[in-house]
C-alpha cells in the first residue's frame, strides 16, 4: 500500500463510523404525551408556547432519539378534580399515550372542598391517567400544586400555604402508593414575591419564566429517565 493511501483509508473508516452513530429514522421514538390538569397546565396568562407541558415536550425532543409532538392537554382555568373528570369524559383523546402527567387540586382547596373528597377524586384521576398510559405506571408522573400564597393575589388570603401543603401531602401519599413519581415544584413557586418575574401579569399564576424553571430544574431529567 502506498503511503498516500493510508490517510485516505483512515478518513473513510472514520467517516463511516460517524455515519453509523447517527440515529436512523427507525431509531427515533415518537412520544405521545397527555397532560391533565387545571390553570397551571393550560398556562393561564401565558402564551401557549410557554405552558410547562409544551416546554417539557420541546426539551425532551432535543434528545437525538426522541421526538415529542405538542402534547394533548385536558385542562381549563378554575377546574376542580370533579371538573377535570368531566373534561376528560368530554375530550376526544387517543386510547393510549406514552407519557401522562397530572397536576390538580388547587381549585378544590380554593373553593374550600373537603380534603377527604379530594383524596377520593384524585385517586380516580390517577387511575384514569394510568389507564391512558396503557396500565404502565412507569409512564405516569404527578406534579405538585404551586403555593399561590407567594403571589400578589394569594398573599391577601390567610392559610393558603398550610392548605396547599395539606393537599400536596395527600396527593403525594396517593401517588407514591402507586409507585408513581411525585415531582415537587412548590419551592420554586414560593419565590414569587421575591422574584416578581416568576408571576404572570394576572398577579396569580406562574409566568413562562417560572414554568421554564419547573422544566429545567425539576422535570426534564427525571421524565427523560422514565422514557429511557
Amino acid at each position: 500500500m502506498r503511503f498516500w493511501q493510508i490517510p485516505l483509508l483512515f478518513l473513510l473508516v472514520f467517516t463511516f463510523a460517524c455515519m453509523k452513530e447517527e440515529p436512523t429514522p427507525t431509531d427515533v421514538k415518537t412520544i405521545n404525551y397527555l397532560a391533565l390538569g387545571d390553570s397551571y397546565t393550560i398556562g393561564t396568562a401565558v402564551d401557549p408556547q410557554d405552558r410547562w407541558p409544551v416546554q417539557l415536550a420541546r426539551e425532551l425532543s432535543q434528545q437525538p432519539d426522541l421526538t415529542v409532538p405538542e402534547p394533548d392537554i385536558v385542562a381549563t382555568n378554575g377546574w376542580t378534580t370533579a371538573e377535570l373528570m368531566a373534561g376528560i369524559d368530554a375530550a376526544t383523546l387517543k386510547s393510549s399515550y406514552d407519557l401522562v402527567s397530572l397536576l390538580i387540586g388547587v381549585n378544590d382547596q380554593f373553593r374550600g372542598l373537603p380534603i377527604d373528597g379530594y383524596r377520593t377524586r384524585f385517586t380516580e384521576l390517577l387511575e384514569r391517567a394510568i389507564n391512558f398510559a396503557g396500565g404502565d405506571t412507569s409512564r405516569v408522573f404527578v406534579v405538585s400544586i404551586p403555593d399561590y400564597a407567594f403571589t400578589p393575589f394569594g398573599q391577601t388570603r390567610p392559610n393558603v400555604s398550610t392548605e396547599v401543603a395539606a393537599f400536596n401531602a395527600a396527593a403525594k401519599a396517593i401517588t407514591e402508593s402507586y409507585g408513581i413519581p411525585f415531582y415537587n415544584i412548590t419551592p420554586i413557586s414560593q419565590e414569587g414575591l421575591d422574584k416578581p418575574e416568576l408571576v404572570a401579569s394576572d398577579n396569580l399564576h406562574p409566568s413562562g419564566e417560572q414554568y421554564t424553571r419547573w422544566v429545567e430544574e425539576v422535570l426534564k431529567e427525571p421524565v427523560l429517565g422514565l422514557l429511557q
